[in-house]
């Protein structure tokens, strides 16, 4: 596939109903830990899944996509200059509009969206596949409103959706009650696969 986009595996994590430790923020990773089934993590884990960054076709779409049917809220917006080797997309001293947006935790699991524009990246008028391979990716989001999240972005020029919202149900954790789950999968106006869902229990 021409001008695939992987990207990293990123977790999202639902709110829930148990109550955070007095003084620990509501979103924080820690209550969110321990929010996922009542799993409780005794140790801190050395590493966080900061970020997931894609290359941008078009930023006024993925702003539609990411910002306004996902309600995730823009944070940063510049034009950077790329060097075309560590991060190796676009040419030495292109420019690139990064934008990074965020949702309810003020530091885990972020959106950045890179657009090279001078000069342009080649392929970006290009049909992006519709089917997942072995070495892609697909994004997680939790919404309050899963319903809305997925008929806004239906709308938005350059997203597929691969089916109508639904109910999935997965089994529950060591004998706990299933998992129920409201919501669709889509492509993005990039390409990228995203399952936007809300938790129903």
């Amino acid at each position: 596939m021409r001008n695939a986009i992987v990207l990293a595996g990123m977790v999202a994590v639902a709110a829930c109903t148990q109550t955070p430790s007095e003084g620990e923020p509501a979103g924080s990773p820690q209550t969110a830990n321990r929010a996922m089934e009542g799993v409780e993590i005794e140790a801190r884990i050395p590493t966080d899944v900061r970020r997931v960054s894609i290359i941008a076709r078009d930023m006024d779409k993925s702003l539609e996509f990411y910002r306004d049917a996902l309600g995730m809220e823009v944070n940063y917006d510049t034009v950077v200059e790329l060097s075309g080797v560590n991060l190796p997309v676009g040419e030495p001293g292109a420019k690139a509009r990064l934008v990074l947006l965020n949702g309810n935790d003020p530091y885990m699991g972020w959106v950045g969206l890179l657009h090279p524009f001078e000069p342009a990246l080649e392929g970006n008028d290009e049909p992006y596949a519709t089917r997942l391979a072995p070495g892609t990716a697909f994004m997680v989001v939790n919404t309050d409103d899963a319903e809305k999240a997925c008929e806004d972005a239906s709308k938005i020029e350059g997203v597929t959706m691969t089916g109508p919202t639904r109910l999935q149900v997965y089994p529950g954790r060591d004998g706990r009650p299933d998992i129920e789950v409201r919501g669709c999968n889509v492509f993005d106006p990039n390409g990228v696969a995203v399952e936007i869902n809300q938790l129903l229990n």
